[in-house]
């Protein structure tokens, strides 16, 4: 009797269970409490080891590039909270620095970034309690670029603010900003590819009418102001979405101390140039009298810029909680509460 031998052939690794497979769809969709989360979960083979299974994650939609429920979300909830409080109080007190200074916003702008920026230095390399901060092995390329982008937009909103306040009444301006949200939906779109729906497309007409009625009666309307106050707003959205996409990058991700003083520190060395030849130190206010820097004024102005920076680390905390779009309608909230309690006091 012959026997039949078969011959030796090298062992294939076994193929995918069917269910593993990757395919177009998704295996499944893990839905959020309000059913807007959809992400795909993909079983494949890695290219480099043939036997290694890799998880993958696409996020088939932006809009929850918030993480897990976007504004309600304890933590949201909280730096929300806070991140109102610190900008009434830095209102407030801007307000009232302002008339001891006889309107010179620009010396309480440079007060405001350099104390922001040295305050995030002792946080991001003195150890406390409040932050931790970790040592970074590896930076993304060309991070330096990055943060003088980023930069450059602080640096950007700063100057067109002060330009936009010279020229045109501080509720106007705030009016104009109330035009975020439309421009952080075109934005959000060509950067990071985060869709909007209908209704909250719809729900931005209402602002844009007011936005232009409001232009229109506006008596101190000037071409200037105006044009200096959307360009702030638009440089504002742009740094909001940008910031938004290195708070939440897969590979080199950042903390909201850690851009908050980069960016601030990158925004102060483009600054300086422009506060040794453009800007005045009040010695002598508009009234003609001599102005002096007492005890009190220092101390207000050193309260003002810790204020300032409580204000930016809760906005950069509450942007890596939400997306674009909620903390761009959350800051025209934000700005309606903190003019009508300012009207109040």
């Amino acid at each position: 009797m012959s026997t039949v031998t078969s011959a030796q052939t090298p062992e294939e690794p076994n193929p995918l269970p069917p269910e593993e497979k990757p395919k177009g769809k998704s295996l499944f969709h893990l839905g959020s409490l309000f059913a807007n989360r959809s992400e795909k979960f993909i079983i494949a083979r890695s290219d480099s080891v043939p036997e290694e299974n890799v998880l993958k994650i696409t996020i088939t939609e932006t809009t929850v590039i918030e993480s897990d429920l976007g504004i309600w979300n304890s933590h949201a909830l909280i730096y929300l909270t806070l991140w109102f409080f610190f900008s009434f109080c830095t209102l407030f007190l801007n307000k009232y620095i302002l008339s001891l200074l006889e309107g010179e916003p620009s010396m309480l702008g440079a007060v405001q970034m350099l104390s922001t920026t040295f305050i995030g230095c002792i946080k991001m390399f003195v150890p406390c309690c409040l932050y931790q901060h970790k040592t970074r092995i590896s930076y993304p390329p060309n991070f330096i670029m990055i943060m003088l982008f980023v930069g450059l937009m602080r640096f950007a909103t700063v100057v067109l603010g002060l330009v936009s306040l010279k020229n045109v009444a501080v509720s106007f301006a705030e009016t104009v900003k109330s035009s975020a949200p439309i421009f952080t939906v075109i934005m959000s779109r060509m950067i990071l590819g985060e869709y909007t729906g209908l209704l909250v497309n719809l729900s931005l007409i209402p602002v844009m009418g007011g936005l232009a009625l409001c232009t229109a009666t506006e008596i101190s309307f000037n071409i200037l102001g105006f044009s200096a106050a959307l360009s702030t707003n638009i440089m504002d959205c742009l740094q909001n979405v940008f910031s938004k996409k290195l708070l939440s990058g897969d590979k080199y991700r950042f903390s909201a101390p850690e851009l908050q003083f980069y960016t601030s520190a990158a925004a102060v060395v483009m600054l300086i140039p422009a506060w040794i030849f453009f800007m005045d130190v009040p010695v002598i206010g508009k009234s003609g009298k001599s102005f002096s820097y007492n005890q009190d004024v220092v101390i207000l102005l050193l309260i003002d810029g810790v204020l300032f920076h409580l204000q930016s680390v809760t906005a950069y905390a509450l942007m890596g909680k939400i997306s674009p779009v909620t903390f761009s309608v959350a800051r025209t909230g934000n700005t309606c509460v903190s003019a009508a309690g300012n009207s109040y006091t």
